[in-house]
């Protein structure tokens, strides 16, 4: 690759990595804390919504870790996107597409960012490039869509107990 496009997938590592560790954060630390996430979980229609914040705080923290360091960057992009796929369909879906209408623009755009930057590898000036486990192509976007998907669909089946209509 390219210096330029090194550069580029850089940029895009750490600004995605900064944002899920600054999600993690405000999921523990801001507003109403972990007391507050759990609440907004339960409201979405998990069990053990104490256990889910938590988990998601864990989740984008570390996600966001990895991906500054460019450090197991597949696994990093599949965690972005089980939880982006999470928060679209429990609590954006339902608003449409547009972010100012709580809608699924702002999670669909970092999900598909995710897959790419699983496609595209994490660049030369990343951990895992330095050791030689960088996953590119392919092999990349597969573990980010298989190990995504499989986390998104095993959270839901154990946790999520949709809302009955009345």
């Amino acid at each position: 690759m390219s210096g330029t496009t090194d550069t580029a997938l850089l940029l895009v590592r750490v600004v995605l990595g900064a944002v899920m560790a600054a999600h993690g954060w405000n999921h523990w630390r801001g507003g109403g804390g972990i007391t507050g996430t759990a609440g907004w979980f339960g409201g979405l229609g998990l069990t053990r919504p104490r256990l889910q914040a938590w988990l998601s705080v864990l989740t984008e923290l570390g996600a966001g870790v990895l991906l500054l360091a460019g450090l197991l960057t597949s696994l990093a992009c599949a965690a972005v996107l089980s939880v982006m796929l999470v928060a679209g369909l429990l609590a954006h879906r339902g608003n449409g597409f547009f972010v100012f209408k709580e809608g699924y623009e702002y999670v669909l755009v970092l999900g598909v960012l995710a897959v790419a930057l699983g496609v595209w590898g994490p660049g030369a000036y990343a951990v895992d490039e330095a050791a030689d486990i960088a996953l590119t192509g392919w092999a990349g976007g597969g573990v980010v869509l298989g190990v995504g998907g499989v986390a998104t669909a095993g959270l839901l089946a154990v946790f999520w107990r949709p809302r009955r209509k009345e």
